[in-house]
């Protein structure tokens, strides 16, 4: 289970993370420190930790290898709004921000079922995959979540739109996932529905139902997250 504002911690290490990487503190290719290491200079648990290496993942910026550490890849981009996510704490942040994907990836959506190539559709299903098969971890959550989005925005073959994506990074996904209780299990199965329908949709050409299914999902995101 993760601490009380887990979420909101996770945004302020990712932040400071980033900045160590863009002012090189830990320049292209260089090791960051070890979990338990980054926990104490933090003051946070290694739980915060992961999710916050996580998103710097799904952004492209650090490799995680098995046995070795994360390996930084490259620096933030210059301006990078994803920095500033950092400082999205509240309640009304967060629905700000769902609401500027809604804007962004109802459009995605629609373009994705248009344009759509068949390898567009296997990432679709190998993003979904991976969140069918988180059961506990809420960073592999988050990065399965972040996967799928940015599978759409790719597969609407406008790379500004995945541009805006990949500049809010995975930190745009902001109901945390936590704990293996019933509640959070019935929300993970709800979403990944509402996925699938997009997926569907995209898969089947339908740039209507792709839009909608979109809109449907982000818009019960909001609903979500104001109950929480």
């Amino acid at each position: 289970m993760l601490e009380k504002d887990a979420v909101g911690l996770t945004d302020r290490v990712e932040g400071e993370l980033r900045r160590s990487i863009g002012d090189e503190t830990w320049s292209q290719g260089s090791l960051l420190p070890s979990e338990n290491e980054l926990a104490t200079i933090h003051g946070v648990s290694r739980t915060v930790v992961r999710e916050a290496i996580s998103r710097l993942r799904a952004a492209g910026l650090v490799q995680t290898k098995k046995g070795r550490g994360s390996v930084v890849l490259a620096k933030p981009a210059s301006g990078d709004f994803g920095r500033s996510l950092a400082s999205v704490h509240s309640l009304s942040d967060r629905v700000h921000l769902l609401e500027l994907r809604r804007g962004i990836e109802v459009e995605a959506a629609a373009l994705a079922a248009t344009r759509r190539t068949e390898a567009a559709v296997v990432s679709l299903d190998a993003a979904l995959g991976a969140l069918s098969e988180v059961r506990v971890e809420a960073s592999d959550a988050v990065a399965a979540d972040f996967a799928f989005h940015r599978a759409v925005a790719s597969a609407s073959n406008n790379r500004f739109l995945l541009e805006i994506l990949d500049s809010l990074g995975a930190a745009a996904i902001t109901r945390p996932y936590v704990g293996e209780d019933e509640q959070d299990s019935a929300h993970l199965t709800r979403v990944l529905e509402e996925h699938r329908r997009i997926r569907d949709a995209i898969s089947a050409r339908d740039a209507v139902g792709a839009a909608a299914a979109m809109r449907t999902h982000l818009d019960a995101s909001i609903a979500r997250l104001e109950r929480s």
